[in-house]
């Protein structure tokens, strides 16, 4: 079998830049466009500006990280030994991306997809006003807080970890619904919802407890209401050494203080 066409992506920093050249006097590479596999040198948050740039793609191509950042949750251990054959092993996690919609005060509409999460943040030093439904019922008429977010799986162990928030295993057909620091209902730690929920927030006095909408890093200022739906139509593949536990890593994050 002849071995994967790959591409290879670095990070603007200095470790990765000195394994960027390292594999490239080692490997031949090729375009992105004409790769079968994209590989990623970098940290989780460089993992995900590139699987983002995937998103622009017709057919985005799957992603083989390989950690040179700091915490590296969602990478493989970095080596130049036997890329090829690491490639050609790898098991494949599918990701589903979120899509937000966000409306503002002034009416207008902004479209955009989130690997991690999407979060409502309140703007100033007022609490912000959230109601919240599923699926078009309301299943709370009024969190006070400094904010709400959705996470994927993907996406668990970062803001919404943070926010005291579960870690999901990234197989899990499931979203969570974590508040950021509420105030009422002050004993409210969020849902795990499935993954095919629709989950809309409506602000409630927006104009007097203005609130952003942040789908990973694009925001969205003054909205008025968000929908939060798992775009099913998109499909984005992380490869992972079949050595690389992530499952227990998932695991042991959890009981980790």
């Amino acid at each position: 079998m002849a071995d994967p066409k790959l591409a290879l992506l670095a990070s603007d920093t200095e470790a990765a830049d000195t394994a960027s050249r390292h594999l490239r006097a080692r490997y031949p590479f090729v375009s992105v466009a004409d790769a079968d596999v994209v590989v990623a040198i970098g940290g989780d948050g460089f993992l995900l500006h590139s699987l983002h740039e995937a998103l622009s793609a017709s057919i985005p191509k799957p992603m083989f990280g390989m950690n040179r950042g700091t915490v590296g949750f969602l990478m493989n251990e970095y080596s130049e030994d036997d890329l090829f054959a690491r490639v050609a092993a790898a098991r494949t996690f599918t990701l589903h991306p979120l899509l937000m919609t966000a409306v503002t005060i002034g009416g207008e509409t902004v479209t955009s997809p989130a690997i991690n999460e999407v979060s409502l943040l309140r703007e100033t030093r007022q609490t912000a006003k959230i109601e919240i439904s599923i699926d078009g019922q309301v299943r709370m008429e009024e969190l006070i807080c400094d904010g709400v977010l959705v996470a994927t799986p993907a996406g668990s162990s970062a803001y919404n970890l943070s926010a005291n928030g579960p870690i999901l295993p990234l197989q899990a057909d499931l979203l969570a619904l974590t508040p950021i620091s509420p105030f009422r209902p002050r004993r409210w730690r969020g849902a795990l919802l499935p993954q095919a929920s629709a989950i809309e927030f409506r602000v409630l006095e927006a104009s007097k407890r203005p609130v952003s909408a942040v789908a990973d890093q694009r925001e969205v200022r003054e909205v008025a209401s968000v929908r939060v739906v798992s775009d099913k139509s998109v499909a984005l593949h992380l490869l992972f050494d079949p050595g690389y536990a992530l499952d227990d890593r998932i695991v042991l994050e959890q009981f980790t203080s």
